[in-house]
């Protein structure tokens, strides 16, 4: 009890003090570890992928569509063929694209983004909802199905600058959420032994 009431009262012999400061509570671990995503916008509609955008979010994330890709020297896998990629789209039973607001996302290779700011001051593009025609494509994953039995899930990737977000866990819930709700539950996810 002696103990007890020193520690709350600071009087502790030198023998107790700590050097270093306590160690951070759990809750406090847990939220360091965890960042709060930007906000987003979730589209399973084919029309809102923009294939342009998306062959750039395939060389962002160094992402290739091919078993054994071809790697050049700097690291990165060989662009994606756009009739190829065009051809997936359509052939895809699901296909999830999230979108964000560009502020949220910055890399050395995209462009400032240049804003009109008005008399009113720029308030109007802060509080507009995320929609696929003012966000970029950071998210994006898809499913090809024989529409009765089973299911595979492909391609899933996020930004480079909001990964590790959770982005990537919501993107592959859309898409099983897709897929159960017609009835087929026998669902594989391909990916490499880093990405699971």
């Amino acid at each position: 009890m002696a103990v007890a009431t020193a520690v709350q009262c600071g009087i502790l012999p030198s023998k107790f003090h700590f050097s270093s400061p306590p160690p951070p509570t759990i809750a406090a671990q847990i939220k360091s570890k965890s960042a709060t995503p930007p906000p987003i916008f979730i589209s399973t509609n084919t029309a809102h992928v923009n294939q342009c955008h998306l062959r750039e979010l395939y060389a962002l994330c160094n992402h290739s569509c091919h078993r054994f890709p071809t790697i050049d020297a700097s690291g990165s896998v060989e662009p994606v063929d756009p009739l190829k990629l065009r051809t997936a789209l359509s052939h895809s039973s699901v296909v999830v694209s999230v979108f964000t607001k560009p502020e949220f996302v910055t890399t050395q290779s995209s462009p400032e983004v240049r804003r009109v700011v008005g008399i009113g001051g720029d308030w109007i593009r802060k509080v507009a909802p995320v929609t696929p025609e003012n966000g970029w494509l950071i998210g994006f994953g898809r499913a090809v199905s024989d529409l009765g039995l089973t299911a595979s899930i492909y391609d899933v990737m996020v930004h480079p600058a909001v990964q590790g977000m959770g982005i990537g866990q919501m993107i592959v819930q859309r898409i099983i959420r897709l897929l159960t709700n017609r009835d087929i539950y026998d669902i594989a996810a391909l990916c490499s032994e880093d990405e699971r």
